[in-house]
């Protein structure tokens, strides 16, 4: 998939894998910018209710303006292959930084703060994340938070996009409410 470009994106280098996708560095050749994209496996992009997930997670997403969350800037298709478009943030994983340390107390404290305001703003909106997670949060070169992943959002009293029974979320970090839903 590297050097090859879909639509008007040109794929870079891959940057990462989870269960929702892969996440690709690419150049938007008519922005000039580049972005991330993330896919939906294509084992996966033939499931209805696995596509819906994606759809939700780039709306839900989408419908958060805000500097501590990162930007969806659209959401496409092709050729049976469907991804997001969103803001590439040059900076590291929280998980990584918590392994390499932090430069003081204050560090510690600003970053949970982004995060809370982060998550504060989705709450107001009623979108809950449900997945947050230390590599589900980057820290940009500047120092600035960035929670990404809005996959297994819930929004509201909305349809939640999971099979009854299904568990939602990473098991290492859900709360004790969610391991037993």
């Amino acid at each position: 998939m590297i050097g090859s470009s879909i639509l008007h994106y040109k794929i870079i280098e891959k940057l990462g894998e989870g269960g929702m996708g892969v996440v690709y560095k690419a150049e938007d050749n008519k922005l000039k910018r580049e972005v991330a994209i993330k896919f939906l496996p294509s084992y996966i992009t033939s499931n209805e209710e696995e596509r819906e997930r994606f759809e939700i997670e780039a709306q839900a997403a989408a419908a958060l303006n805000h500097p501590n969350i990162a930007h969806i800037y659209a959401i496409e298709e092709t050729k049976n292959e469907m991804f997001i478009v969103m803001e590439l943030i040059n900076g590291v994983e929280l998980k990584d930084k918590i392994k390499s340390g932090f430069e003081n107390e204050d560090e510690k404290q600003t970053i949970a703060r982004q995060i809370a305001e982060g998550l504060k703003t989705a709450h107001k909106k009623g979108i809950i994340h449900r997945d947050i997670k230390s590599s589900n949060i980057m820290i940009n070169v500047d120092g600035r938070v960035k929670i990404m992943d809005f996959g297994l959002a819930k929004i509201g009293l909305g349809k939640e996009v999971s099979a009854f029974g299904s568990t939602i979320g990473t098991a290492a970090y859900m709360s004790p409410e969610q391991s037993t839903r």
